[in-house]
């Protein structure tokens, strides 16, 4: 949802909106795996979502006004979501013992 509001209403790239905001529909591909609670989908995840936390260190650092906000906003949401998966995929790892 942040992707979508950001690069169409909040801070848009262009006035009316801009074509990065197909960067939301790649946040489609772990989704079903994540809502499943597959392991590998969070494993392969965590990696992906440092492409966001790259675009987002780098907004933060380039722009000003709502989208630094916006993108120290995406910095934090990467963090939590790579530091859950990596949580996850650890606690699910075969053969663990409790």
């Amino acid at each position: 949802m942040l992707c979508l509001a950001w690069e169409l209403t909040l801070a848009p790239l262009r006035p009316g909106g801009s074509w990065l905001v197909l960067k939301a529909i790649l946040l489609l591909l772990p989704l079903f795996g994540i809502l499943r609670g597959r392991r590998y989908t969070y494993q392969w995840s965590c990696m992906f979502i440092l492409l966001y936390f790259t675009e987002g260190i780098m907004r933060a650092w380039s722009e000003r006004g709502p989208s630094q906000g916006l993108a120290m906003i995406e910095i934090v949401l990467s963090s939590v979501f790579f530091c859950c998966t990596i949580f996850y995929a650890k606690q699910t790892r075969p053969g663990r013992i409790e």
